[in-house]
């Protein structure tokens, strides 16, 4: 029986309705994938659908804040290409830092949005790819001793979380996979420092767009993302007022703001909010959480004399610190340093007798103690001493970095406050020691931060001392504390103590 012409004109309306929605990114991710593309998306899918379709091998940078969305719009991207060329062929190529969990979460999120494609569903190939019909998409990490070879991305190549990829692996490894066809490139990613691969690519298609007026370039601010989704602006807001806008985590991943690479550690503005306005006291006035963080120096220098026309002696350095911690439960604790002792040429005996009678007469529920080196000895005849108060803190390359970073976040959200100037030559000594501060930070995934004093006539006993604070971030307050706030910056101590076995 002949098919009537009303069935036709159904099945070829059916039939125009499918070549729309399979190819038309925004229909596609809200019939298909079924979560449309927010408007802040969907510029940035369309910039770069258009440059693949037409072959012109257009290379683009993208910065969105942190969970707002950038590995939505790379899975539903790749769905869209896989599916239109499953009778063709090609293949997708993405890198990230690290196979595990990196590329492996975005090949399930990419099987998870392939699944809903119609007609044969994708299928794993090799444990790094999906396979659907000729198309392909394989995942690779760029970490510093993968072997990546032979692969070729024919229709797109990615890097996600670009700013932890080593730009030289990447010009080596991966820029010559799009060479054949001239593959459309994309680096995703968020901020870090200004000698990333992410960062240098920003600069040099800026220099483009400029040129051409092509756009290449897509940053997102996270109160474009809060336009539509609330929650997410509630939460950011939460964080920047827990943290401080000056905080490393919230600079680099929620305001988009390069941190500077190397230099002052203590920019003029930190080293305001570390100034406290209360004085300084050799005794508590009031009943409190008192903490004794203790810097060890080292045996070559410990039969030296502080002299102030010298004062790149290393030092047996102790600062006491009242922590302070609010009611409100987002909120985390407050540092404010009462007192602070020095001593040069002291024998470890000596210094013993110090500490116990400091922990006394603050009443000092916490005593973090450097046990690197010969620091180990007097860090072990306190424990015995006070038990479990004593915290031993080992530095490494890992653990100082760590405690850099925590001991940033605290001075650049104003938690950190130092006594009143009082005159004293241990006040200036810090001081002295903060303004000669230098840090470094290193490029790629590790995000080690290397920091202390280069200055030949300064020394860092009293500027690590204070610093050791930094090692209870991420720790639950003692039982005796009440705390009724939750801590959720990273556990230091811990970090310090795994590095080091």
């Amino acid at each position: 029986m002949a098919e009537q012409p009303q069935e036709r004109a159904r099945r070829e309306a059916v039939r125009r309705e499918l070549i729309r929605t399979l190819t038309d990114i925004d229909i596609f991710s809200r019939r298909i994938i079924g979560r449309p593309l927010r408007a802040y998306q969907a510029p940035i899918a369309h910039a770069i659908l258009d440059s693949i379709l037409r072959g012109e091998g257009t290379q683009f940078a993208v910065m969105l804040p942190r969970q707002s969305g950038k590995n939505e719009i790379s899975a539903q991207l790749e769905a869209f290409m896989l599916n239109l060329s499953r009778a063709r062929g090609g293949c997708i190529v993405k890198a990230a830092p690290t196979f595990r969990p990196q590329c492996l979460t975005s090949l399930q999120r990419l099987e998870s949005a392939c699944a809903r494609l119609p007609g044969k569903a994708a299928v794993r190939e090799g444990g790094n790819a999906l396979r659907l019909g000729r198309a392909r998409a394989a995942f690779y990490s760029a970490g510093g001793e993968a072997h990546v070879v032979g692969a070729t991305a024919d229709i797109l190549l990615e890097g996600d979380e670009a700013q932890d990829i080593d730009a030289n692996k990447w010009q080596k490894d991966f820029r010559p996979m799009a060479s054949s066809n001239n593959a459309t490139g994309v680096l995703w990613g968020t901020a870090w420092t200004s000698d990333t691969l992410l960062a240098e690519t920003i600069v040099r298609l800026r220099e483009l767009e400029r040129a051409d007026g092509v756009k290449r370039v897509f940053t997102v601010s996270w109160e474009q993302v809060a336009e539509e989704a609330p929650a997410y602006g509630r939460y950011v807001r939460g964080e920047i007022a827990r943290l401080g806008a000056g905080h490393p985590l919230i600079r680099t991943q929620y305001l988009l703001q390069e941190l500077e690479g190397q230099g002052g550690m203590f920019p003029p503005g930190t080293q305001a909010l570390m100034h406290g306005t209360h004085p300084r006291r050799r005794a508590p006035e009031n009943p409190g959480e008192y903490l004794l963080c203790v810097d060890v120096a080292g045996p070559a220098e410990e039969t030296e004399l502080l002299a102030p026309t010298n004062p790149r002696q290393d030092a047996t350095a102790l600062t006491v610190i009242a922590i302070e911690r609010p009611n409100a439960a987002p909120a985390l604790p407050r540092y404010r340093v009462f007192d602070r002792t020095i001593w040069v040429g002291t024998p470890h005996v000596a210094l013993y007798g110090a500490i116990m009678r400091l922990a006394e007469v603050w009443s000092a529920r916490r005593i973090i103690i450097d046990a690197t080196g010969v620091g180990a000895g007097l860090c072990s005849l306190l424990k015995s001493a006070l038990g479990e108060r004593v915290q031993p803190f080992v530095f490494s390359e890992q653990s100082k970095s760590a405690l850099g970073w925590a001991y940033l976040g605290i001075c650049g959200s104003g938690r950190f406050q130092d006594y009143a100037d009082d005159g004293g030559a241990e006040y200036a000594q810090f001081w002295r020691e903060v303004a000669a501060a230098r840090h470094q930070v290193a490029p790629g995934a590790s995000r080690l931060l290397h920091w202390g004093v280069p200055q030949a006539d300064v020394h860092d006993d009293c500027l690590l001392s204070a610093a050791l604070c930094a090692a209870l971030e991420g720790e639950a307050p003692p039982a005796s504390c009440e705390p009724t706030g939750v801590v959720e910056a990273g556990d230091v101590l811990k970090e310090a103590n795994d590095a080091n076995g």
